[in-house]
């Protein structure tokens, strides 16, 4: 039954994951790649790994997508240049594409990543705890990758707040010079003789 939900769950991950990059709609790639997510989670179900299955769902499909959805919907984009390039460019992307998989399995292949190469992984009781064990490990083992990682990701935040950053001229207003403010500096009164009018014969 377990292989059975696997082998599904990862016909309908390859079928989003080709359906994100070959429709031409942005939304509808946003959502097949909600489907995507969805079902790698349920995937790392499978392998016992409820932390990171909740976290993505929690944090990409919850989070980045819905804000991803919410950018490309609000934003009024001219398809017609995407669906213009997509025959023009597709040979290419097929030609990447047939390379990229010919590395993959040339390096998660049998030979490298077979199940002769892994041990079986022991069966958990219902009382084991997925998450403190990834804590443990995290903070211990890897802290020191963990908390370098931390600065690299702050180091990449700022940098991008530094180059999105634009000086623009705004126009503010200070209270305290508006009090200060004092009616001869805003009105001034100018006197005028009067003149008789010319008749124009």
């Amino acid at each position: 039954m377990e292989k059975t939900l696997f082998y599904i769950f990862a016909a309908i991950l390859l079928f989003a994951a080709t359906m994100v990059v070959t429709v031409r709609n942005p939304v509808r790639a946003a959502l097949f790649l909600v489907l995507a997510f969805f079902t790698s989670a349920a995937i790392w179900l499978l392998l016992e790994a409820e932390f990171l299955a909740i976290v993505l769902v929690l944090v990409y499909i919850g989070a980045v997508m819905v804000l991803f959805l919410f950018v490309v919907m609000m934003l009024d984009m001219n398809l017609a240049p995407l669906q213009e390039g997509f025959a023009r460019y597709l040979p290419v992307g097929l030609l990447v594409a047939v390379l990229i998989a010919i590395e993959m399995i040339m390096v998660l292949g049998s030979k490298n990543f077979g199940l002769d190469q892994f041990t079986v992984p022991v069966a958990r009781g219902a009382d084991y705890n997925n998450t403190k064990e990834l804590g443990n490990l995290l903070y211990t083992v890897y802290v020191y990758p963990f908390e370098l990682a931390s600065v690299i990701l702050l180091v990449a935040i700022v940098a991008a707040i530094a180059l999105a950053l634009r000086r623009r001229p705004s126009k503010t207003q200070d209270p305290v010079q508006q009090v200060r403010v004092r009616p001869q500096d805003r009105v001034r009164l100018v006197k005028m003789t009067a003149e008789k009018s010319q008749k124009i014969n």
